[in-house]
Order: structure tokens, then sequence, then C-alpha cells
């Protein structure tokens, strides 16, 4: 699995949870102040993931007060030269960038710049998120472009933004299903995809190489494919269609992954990994085989009786079978393929 540090206030007295928790957020992010009316109310949940250079981490937190000072002084004393993006899943803040302020609500990106003061107020209550730091020497994408980005209000319901945080969920959701030697594969994706965001915001895709154009289109191809690999229709040339790009294409985006992904493989994998699922799951003891082939896309039972039993050395039935005896019941993830 990948390495991990977690934080857990609670596992610290209460006169220790806020110096250490910005003990914490400095190291992570950058020399920060932290203030908050009532510090010893602070209650903080943090995993820090890193990703070679790059760092994600969900974060949740419960506070009366908490403001995120940036400054001058703090900035000359230490830059670390990165960007910072939250994928904010729970709360609101208030940013304030120079002489700009942005008010944040949930399924919204937050950003800014280590090298620019900032002042982030959470407000009172709650919040959780995803945080991000990203080197600038790791975005594929030039600093200018990329810096006028920083302060821009930022969707997470739509396009890249839900592409994104549909990365961000997975990755530290299922991070222990992935080895230390992933990591460059998975930050390369991750540079890809904050890239394309910011270029995205800024009408500025011009800016980015050729190489972030391709990843970042089949990663939505991916997440296309999951999300509608239910229906029977859907094949190679309705997907290629529906991306207004020819079969040969998208044959080729799979092809320049290298990880020998094909795209009818791809969606052969999703409509099994959830078949797969139905059929260990108690509530579905009485539904039969064929039913639960139809409702994950398989027109015909024979056919998907022979997938399953190539991809799982058992016939649907008794997989089904050996699943329901007690204390035998495996672990069952639904996948998410990156590109290599």
């Amino acid at each position: 699995m990948l390495p991990e540090m977690t934080f857990r206030s609670a596992d610290l007295p209460p006169a220790d949870r806020f110096e250490y928790w910005q003990a914490l957020m400095s190291e992570t992010h950058a020399p920060m102040d932290l203030r908050s009316e009532r510090s010893a109310n602070l209650r903080v949940n943090q995993r820090n993931i890193p990703l070679g250079d790059m760092t994600v981490y969900p974060l949740k937190c419960e506070s009366d007060s908490l403001t995120f000072l940036r400054t001058p002084k703090l900035i000359e004393k230490s830059d670390p030269e990165a960007y910072h993006l939250s994928l904010v899943k729970h709360g609101a803040g208030v940013v304030t960038l120079g002489r700009d302020t942005i008010a944040h609500s949930a399924f919204e990106y937050h950003t800014s710049d280590t090298s620019r003061p900032f002042e982030i107020d959470t407000g009172l209550g709650s919040f959780e998120l995803i945080g991000i730091e990203v080197p600038k020497a790791l975005l594929p994408l030039p600093s200018r472009t990329a810096g006028q980005a920083i302060g821009k209000r930022i969707s997470a319901r739509a396009g890249v933004g839900a592409l994104l945080a549909t990365f961000l969920t997975h990755v530290t959701g299922e991070s222990h299903s992935y080895q230390p030697a992933d990591a460059p594969r998975l930050s390369a994706v991750l540079a890809d995809l904050v890239a394309s965001l910011f270029a995205g915001v800024l009408d500025a895709d011009r800016s980015l190489p050729p190489e972030t154009h391709r990843r970042t289109l089949t990663l939505r191809i991916m997440a296309f494919i999951r999300d509608n690999a239910d229906a029977p229709q859907l094949d190679v040339p309705a997907i290629a269609a529906a991306h207004h790009i020819s079969v040969s294409y998208l044959h080729r985006l799979f092809q320049l992954e290298g990880n020998g992904a094909t795209v009818a493989g791809f969606l052969q994998r999703q409509r099994l990994a959830r078949a797969r699922r139905d059929l260990a799951d108690p509530l579905n003891q009485r539904v039969p085989v064929r039913v639960i082939a139809a409702q994950r896309g398989f027109s015909h039972a024979a056919a998907f009786s022979r997938a399953f039993r190539d991809a799982y050395g058992m016939t649907p039935t008794d997989y089904r079978r050996k699943s329901s005896r007690p204390f035998q019941v495996g672990a069952i993830n639904s996948e998410l393929e990156l590109p290599a």
C-alpha cells in the first residue's frame, strides 16, 4: 500500500492539538499561521498520502473558527514553490488573495499559491476537503498561465473538475490498493488533470502539451465507460461517437497507455466487476444469474457465463455459491484503471 501519515487530534491532549496541527499543515503546505478563537475545541482527522513529490490529503475538521494565514514574512522565510488546491466536500470558506475575496462552498475547488500571501477563513462549524500540493515545476503548463487560474471559482460538479474529484476520491479512498511503485504514475495523472483544470478555467487549452490533452481525454473516456457500463447498447463505436472521435483513434488512445488495456476489455471488466459484486450480495440471492447479467449490460447469458469463468476461474453460479458460505465472502472493489 502507499505510505501515509495519519493525524488524529483526539490522540493528543487538548492543549497540544492546535500546535501540532499547525506544525503539520506548515510542513504539508508551507509555513503558515493558524488562528482560532477556541483552539482547544479543535478536532481534526487528516491523512497525508505522498505521490512522489506531490501530496494529497483528505481532511475533516471541526472548529468554532479557523483562519489560515500565509504572510509576506512567511513567504520570505520559506517558499516551496507549489500550487495548492482543495476539493471542498463539505462546508464553506472565504479566501482572500490580495484585493480579491472569493467565497467557496461544497463541490468547488479553492486554490492558492505558496508564493502569494493569502488568508482563508473557514467560519464556524465543520468542513471536509481533499487537499493537493503540486510543485510548480511538475505542472505541464506555463507558470504564468497556471498562476492566472489561482483564485478563480472552479466547480467540481462537471467536466475536468468532476473528473479530478473522482480521481482524488478514489485514490484517497483506495490508497491501500496501490503500491509505492504506483506513485509516479498517479502523480503524472494528477499533474495532467490539474493542468487541464487550470487551462479549462482560463480557456487556454493551447498551452497544454499534446500528452496532457491525450491523458485527460483518455481519463474522461474511462469515466464515461464506468458511468454507462450497464447500458447494453454501449459498445466501442458508441463510446467513440459520444466523444466525437473515430473508432481507430479511440483504440489508439488505449494503445498509447501501454498497459495492455483495450476499449472492449476495459468495458467488459467494468461489467464483470459489477456483476460479481451483485452475485456476492445476499440481497440478490433470489435474483437469477441471467437477470443480473442483463442488468450489468450483458445481452446474452451464455456469453456472460463464459466471460465470467475466463475472468474469475469459475462460473457465476459457483461463485455465488462460494460467496454465500459463512465467513468466506471476499472484498470486492470496483475498478478505476489509470494510465501508466
